[in-house]
């Protein structure tokens, strides 16, 4: 009688699962055709390059300007957060201008946050949901860390312009050294660092100065890092305790690699490039590797991510387009006619477009952009919320040489 009443409970609970997860499915594939924007004001900030949802009603971003703050959605205020420094302040004495924060990741607990530091060459690490200062890991990279991927609750890998990749430890000790210590004001203060190990991304295969890891993406069940390079070529690790090369690969389409994104149900790694995404399983040759036109050349995939079977694509064209992974399909639009800013690309394919923004019309926008009317803001970083019903989406204007600002709601 109890083996009866237990196997009638466990195929309970797996039909209950099942149905919650063809639920998902169900809205995941419906809900980019009804996503309404709703646009926030961020004042004269410059460029949104990453974001993470901190819980149901908070997000936090980074900007090219170096700035880190806190964007409440459901009121739109702005809180900033104190940027942590090295141990030795003339470390951070290179030029910031063209660098910013490019990484934001959260540990698999969500009680840790990493990001660059004061230092663009930095790792910065805060406690959540507090964000209280823990640590500054410092003396590593010589160049602007791009990409950061936790690969447990308190180890982080640290992907950087210099083409090496640090692996940093918040060990106990850490943490609660960061809970005792207080300045006079009764202010947290932190610790500094150095790093577990520092291995540079193979150069054997192409100029060694274009080198540079731009995106990493953890696979948990394999304990697999995988990383993309902007000389065209996608390396794999095993992270554990340490970092161990596997393989390298060079990429089907080698130019403006700066995404990438893992699917765990998938067992493959999304790649964006110029105008396509690149699906990779690194258990097939390499030669199997499938790719999909975004059907906007130039202007380059700036934002790749998985949410059920859905791959939502930000372009530089500031499009977001949706692939179905398993229709192997973009979606299409629902309505049959563009309208706002929903419309239809090639052949009625989904696409929503980003609002205005912000652009500051200063001296360079004078000399060499006044003629043109507008300007579209490429969609660098967005986020899916717990639920997957809210999408943050935010960037700034593609050119190198603008200053501005995007970033919405779309829910």
């Amino acid at each position: 009688m109890v083996c009866v009443l237990r196997g009638r409970e466990f195929r309970q609970q797996y039909h209950e699962h099942r149905l919650q997860q063809s639920m998902r499915g169900y809205a995941a594939q419906r809900l980019p055709g009804i996503l309404r924007e709703r646009e926030f004001a961020l004042g004269t900030l410059n460029k949104v390059f990453a974001s993470q949802w901190l819980n149901h009603r908070q997000v936090v971003c980074g900007t090219k300007c170096n700035t880190l703050f806190v964007v409440d959605v459901m009121t739109g205020k702005i809180t900033r957060i104190p940027m942590l420094k090295d141990r030795e302040p003339g470390c951070a004495l290179l030029d910031q201008q063209g660098c910013g924060i490019h990484a934001i990741e959260l540990n698999p607990s969500r009680s840790l946050l990493a990001t660059g530091g004061d230092n663009p060459n930095s790792l910065a690490v805060y406690r959540l949901p507090t964000l209280d200062p823990v640590c500054v890991g410092d003396e590593g990279h010589k160049d602007w860390i791009f990409s950061i991927a936790w690969i447990s609750d308190t180890m982080a890998v640290s992907g950087s312009r210099d083409g090496s990749m640090g692996l940093w430890e918040v060990s106990e000790e850490v943490l609660s050294r960061a809970e005792r210590q207080r300045d006079a004001a009764g202010v947290p203060t932190y610790s500094h660092i150095a790093h577990r190990a520092l291995k540079d991304i193979p150069k054997e295969y192409t100029n060694p100065y274009n080198c540079k890891v731009r995106a990493l993406a953890f696979n948990n069940n394999n304990k697999e890092l995988g990383a993309v390079s902007l000389d065209g070529y996608f390396h794999l690790w095993k992270a554990e305790q340490s970092l161990c090369k596997l393989q390298s690969m060079k990429l089907p389409h080698c130019k403006e690699n700066v995404c990438l994104a893992y699917g765990q149900e998938w067992s493959v790694y999304a790649v964006g490039s110029q105008a396509h995404v690149s699906f990779l399983d690194p258990r097939q040759p390499p030669n199997n590797v499938k790719s999909v036109f975004s059907r906007e050349r130039g202007s380059g995939i700036r934002s790749v991510s998985f949410y059920e079977h859905i791959i939502t694509v930000g372009t530089g064209q500031g499009s977001l387009l949706f692939y179905d992974i398993r229709a192997q399909r973009f979606l299409e639009d629902p309505s049959g006619v563009g309208c706002g800013h929903k419309g239809r690309l090639g052949d009625g394919i989904l696409k929503l477009s980003t609002g205005n923004g912000w652009l500051n019309h200063d001296e360079t926008w004078r000399s060499y952009f006044s003629d043109i009317s507008s300007f579209p803001n490429a969609v660098y970083t967005h986020c899916y919320d717990t639920s997957g019903t809210k999408l943050f989406v935010a960037g700034g204007p593609l050119c190198s040489g603008l200053h501005g600002n995007y970033a919405g709601l779309w829910s």
